[in-house]
């Protein structure tokens, strides 16, 4: 009887410890899909999306930076196959799952030469060289978009922090983040991914007299 007591203790121990690792495990694996979801909460491919505004107003820009006309235009949709395809390894982390690139690691961040910034993913006019100023911070950072049409904020939340995300109105592309220590006349500072960005270069006026 002894021996019979013992034996069935032993097997509830193992049961119990059985239930606990089993538990553990598990919430484990959920606070892992927790995390993973919360790190990119504006990250979702807009073709998972299908509530959201089908076309957008966004305005032209020429590549000498001179304002067009405000037009509506179709949203940028892909699957992020596609946007795999279109991009490299990086970009797309960064763009399409709002990842950061290392600080003066981009190719922007100390770029001075007049001209435009488009998105990489799409091509919209989003920031000017004239009002990029070095915040210390490298990474290229503006203290207004070319145009407020043309760039989205969102709330995001992730690593228990509090923050306004920047991206493209026209695809989504994630560009970075904004924030309330910039300089006047906005006291902006759009923080922003090189690797999200392409520098269109301003085109030489010709000199036409003589």
């Amino acid at each position: 009887m002894f021996d019979s007591e013992i034996g069935g203790e032993k097997v509830r121990m193992r049961d119990t410890q059985g239930r606990r690792i089993f538990l553990a495990t598990a919430g484990t694996a959920l606070a892992a899909m927790l995390a993973w979801r919360f790190r990119r909460p504006f990250s979702a491919p807009a073709s998972a999306t299908p509530n959201w505004p089908q076309e957008v107003w966004v305005v032209e820009f020429s590549d000498a930076g001179e304002r067009g006309k405000t037009i509506r235009v179709p949203k940028v949709l892909k699957t992020d196959d596609q946007w795999r395809q279109q991009l490299s390894r990086s970009v797309f982390s960064i763009t399409r799952q709002a990842d950061t690139e290392i600080a003066y690691s981009g190719q922007y961040w100390d770029l001075h030469d007049p001209g435009i910034f488009r998105c990489i993913c799409c091509g919209n006019a989003l920031f000017s060289s004239d009002t990029k100023f070095d915040s210390g911070t490298g990474w290229p950072s503006f203290w207004a978009p070319i145009a407020s049409e043309n760039v989205r904020q969102l709330n995001d939340t992730s690593f228990g922090m509090e923050r306004t995300a920047v991206s493209c109105t026209e695809c989504d592309a994630h560009l970075g983040h904004v924030f309330d220590d910039g300089p006047p006349p906005t006291h902006r500072r759009y923080c922003m991914n090189s690797a999200s960005l392409k520098f269109i270069a301003r085109p030489a006026r010709t000199n036409l007299s003589g």
